[in-house]
């Protein structure tokens, strides 16, 4: 990534802040963008009593920089998910999933009150599926689910060397044309064998923080 790049990533993380709720717990994604959002936060980590994470990765960043990272199941409300996105439209649907974080990026999607998406403005798009879409699947349906998946108009390829945090592997899919995302993502999740499918579009962002050039624009 560009200089260029990454200050446009940290204006968009940065912007995320206001939306941080004083003495709650917060949900932090995973990613380059999430990473610059955790750098940001830490400075003022006494606003927040602790964080639920979407990966491994980030509970590191997370712990390292003195916030507490908390259990899902021991949190009784989450205000505000905070994440990044592969591919995003401005009517907030997306693609998640680059860093094969996209299960537990979803399940605290579901959970939290408020999804703020934060990208940069290369990310945005007016149709979703030029970026691989990935899908989490059961190791051992993982060829199974390819021929299924071959079925929509896509090309399948294993991410090797990659295993989930959950312990499954993940498909990207190439050259889908996602002219319904809701409706894709929908029948996607009921091919046996499949985990969670890396578009976020039944339950899209609530916010998203493009960075650009010119300064940031917030899309609700």
């Amino acid at each position: 990534m560009s200089a260029e790049g990454d200050a446009k990533k940290r204006l968009a993380a940065r912007a995320a802040l206001d939306y941080v709720v004083d003495g709650a717990v917060i949900g932090v994604g995973t990613g380059s963008t999430v990473n610059f959002f955790i750098e940001a936060l830490l400075p003022c980590r006494q606003r927040v009593r602790a964080a639920v994470s979407s990966s491994n990765a980030s509970t590191a960043r997370l712990k390292a920089g003195g916030i507490e990272v908390l259990d899902l199941n021991d949190v009784a409300d989450l205000g505000v998910y905070v994440d990044g996105a592969d591919e995003a439209t401005r009517s907030r649907h997306l693609i998640k999933g680059g860093g094969a974080a996209l299960t537990r990026e979803k399940i605290i999607a579901a959970a939290a009150a408020r999804f703020v998406c934060i990208v940069d403005d290369s990310k945005v798009v007016d149709r979703l599926g030029a970026f691989p879409l990935p899908i989490e699947v059961i190791p051992m349906a993982r060829s199974l689910v390819a021929k299924r998946l071959a079925a929509y108009g896509g090309q399948p390829v294993w991410r090797q060397g990659v295993v989930t945090d959950n312990g499954n592997d993940i498909l990207d899919v190439h050259g889908l044309v996602i002219d319904d995302p809701v409706s894709l993502e929908r029948d996607l999740n009921q091919v046996t064998g499949v985990v969670t499918v890396g578009l976020f579009a039944a339950r899209p962002a609530d916010i998203l923080i493009v960075a650009t050039a010119q300064g940031v624009q917030v899309l609700q």
